[in-house]
């Protein structure tokens, strides 16, 4: 259950070193939720009103790239900036505690330019493939919505989200490790994704339900929080967040140390510890 549970078990143990790194990225992913869009979705469902949905109003819930305001869209730039930049320094922090034992930022500069830029990288892959799921499914479920409201149009518009959910979660399982394993081979490009994808098809399926607990505990808590005032909505996202940016980082240092067979400093020097 390491796999699975292994980054709640650090991220607990070490809240307040990690806390710092997700609390700018997170306030900027409250607001980039669309709640009107969400709140009218999640209204339709429980009313029977998905029949009259609009493909608008789906795409607005699914997407996190708010374009339809000027404020809206320096938001997305913004969260994906700040994202960016403190999710590249969490996992230098994550990675050096665990390789050596110390919650330190000394080296940072070093470490900090080589790896930015594939940390952007991944993050725009990441967020187009995202988008492009935002995109076919919202699409999907204009389709199931002309459909006669019953309890079959209720429950193919589930299967829906569930299905590409799968497919999301499946295709982001592919990078999943390829930064930590940039972190501590040092490999070229192309050697560490094929040398990070041969150790992630040995925990394929635990990864996938690591990630698919996140995602679907997520996402009943920003439905069922699209229902509360706005201000309680942003409040509920800016923690989900919170923990959502740790956990998503965090998930990729503890597996990689578990799937490359790394001793963890950070258990062995707490270990030493309680022995002294």
């Amino acid at each position: 259950m390491e796999i699975v549970f292994g980054n709640w078990r650090y991220i607990f143990k070490n809240l307040w070193y990690v806390l710092p790194f997700a609390l700018v990225p997170a306030f900027l992913f409250a607001f980039s939720f669309d709640y009107d869009a969400i709140h009218h979705v999640t209204q339709a469902f429980y009313t029977n009103g998905l029949h009259d949905m609009e493909f608008f109003y789906l795409f607005r819930a699914f997407s996190i790239l708010r374009i339809d305001h000027v404020w809206s869209a320096l938001i997305s730039v913004l969260t994906l900036v700040f994202t960016c930049i403190c999710f590249t320094l969490m996992l230098i922090f994550v990675e050096k505690h665990m390789r050596i034992g110390k919650r330190t930022l000394s080296g940072l500069k070093r470490q900090f330019t080589w790896l930015i830029l594939p940390v952007i990288c991944m993050a725009v892959f990441y967020l187009a493939l995202y988008e492009l799921f935002a995109v076919i499914v919202s699409s999907l479920l204009y389709v199931v919505c002309r459909l006669p409201a019953s309890a079959f149009l209720y429950i193919l518009f589930l299967v829906v989200v569930a299905v590409f959910a799968f497919l999301l979660l499946y295709t982001v399982t592919l990078l999943y490790l390829f930064l930590p394993c940039k972190q501590v081979t040092g490999f070229r490009t192309y050697d560490a994704f094929f040398y990070s994808y041969r150790l992630m098809a040995m925990v394929r399926g635990k990864l996938l339900l690591s990630l698919f607990i996140s995602t679907f505990g997520s996402f009943l808590i920003l439905t069922s929080a699209s229902l509360l005032p706005f201000s309680a909505f942003v409040a509920i996202a800016f923690l989900l967040s919170v923990f959502l940016f740790m956990s998503f980082g965090v998930r990729m240092e503890t597996v990689y140390f578990k799937t490359d067979k790394l001793d963890r400093e950070d258990l062995l020097k707490s270990y030493r510890e309680l022995l002294s």
